[in-house]
């Protein structure tokens, strides 16, 4: 399109993880621009502050992560040692991106549905009560998963 307002693949993308992506690709383009980005194309900026705009192009080949992998690795062997290392070195305890999804859906497909807190529960059980229906039977629950 040559409309603006019709672009939208120009916005961030994935919530606060695509804001994340966003930011870290505008630093990169700060940093090697030498420019801070929000002054871009503006005249408010130091004296001898570049004033035009940074790009920063990155461009991946897909076949550079289809293979020729160290030790002859797999993509997915190659991944997994990635991770170990980044798990690593007194970052055993970190948490990857969509790691607490990944133990969230573990949880409820081992409890055979949705988990939910006491405190939840308690609030069910006001809701039926003001739309005149039953508390729930918190013994058929199962607990502690």
């Amino acid at each position: 399109t040559t409309d603006p307002n019709e672009v939208a693949a120009l916005l961030p993308f994935g919530r606060h993880k695509g804001y994340g992506l966003s930011l870290v690709n505008e630093l990169t383009a700060a940093y090697i621009g030498g420019s801070l980005p929000t002054i871009r194309g503006t005249e408010n900026t130091i004296e001898g502050e570049k004033t035009t705009s940074s790009f920063f192009f990155q461009v991946i080949h897909p076949d550079a992560m289809a293979g020729s992998f160290a030790k002859a690795g797999t993509q997915k062997s190659n991944v997994k040692r990635v991770v170990e290392d980044i798990l690593g070195h007194g970052n055993e305890n970190c948490i990857l991106p969509g790691e607490l999804e990944a133990r969230g859906a573990e949880r409820s497909e081992k409890a055979g549905g949705l988990i939910f807190s006491s405190a939840e529960l308690d609030e069910f059980d006001e809701m039926a009560e003001k739309l005149g229906h039953a508390k729930l039977t918190r013994k058929d629950l199962p607990e502690g998963l």
